[in-house]
């Protein structure tokens, strides 16, 4: 299989999608941070002194979805249909596990999208807590789902 952000020459460039059919697509991503007890328990009772973090982690990774072709070079900018982060905090990391769900009806998918805002929610947690521990680590960041369009399904084993 060759990448499909390379020509002939090997020159990057923006993948040509205009030969694609119109189908429904959705990508679901996933990522955590773990963090000190002491955070995690911050977040969780609501006494964060810059405010409700999950809320606020929220907002960023739908914000984020909707300007992946800004951040990313190479997407396509998308006519994004829903956009939903969740954040569910998970005491056994201790931390947050992070799901963005992604949906369009387009061209080409939204796995980007979705990895985004897993990503920038993840990254908004940090910010907003770094104050109290600068130790927390954001990983797991992978595409869980894939629909739609001429590759088909893709679902990550767990």
């Amino acid at each position: 299989m060759a990448l499909t952000h390379f020509d002939a020459k090997g020159d990057a460039h923006m993948v040509d999608v205009s030969d694609k059919d119109i189908t429904s697509r959705i990508a679901v991503a996933e990522g955590h941070i773990k963090m000190q007890r002491e955070t995690f328990e911050i977040i969780t009772e609501g006494r964060a002194k810059k405010g409700d973090v999950l809320g606020v982690a929220r907002l960023a990774g739908i914000m984020a979805a909707k300007r992946t072709a800004d951040l990313i070079p190479l997407c396509h900018p998308l006519p994004i249909t829903k956009v939903s982060v969740d954040l569910e905090p998970d005491d056994s990391l201790p931390g947050i596990r992070i799901t963005a769900t992604v949906k369009t009806t387009g061209q080409t998918g939204v796995e980007m999208e979705a990895l985004t805002a897993a990503s920038t929610a993840a990254l908004t947690v940090y910010d907003m807590s770094k104050a109290v521990d600068k130790s927390m680590e954001i990983g797991g960041i992978r595409v869980m789902l894939k629909d739609g369009g001429k590759s088909g399904r893709y679902e990550a084993s767990e």
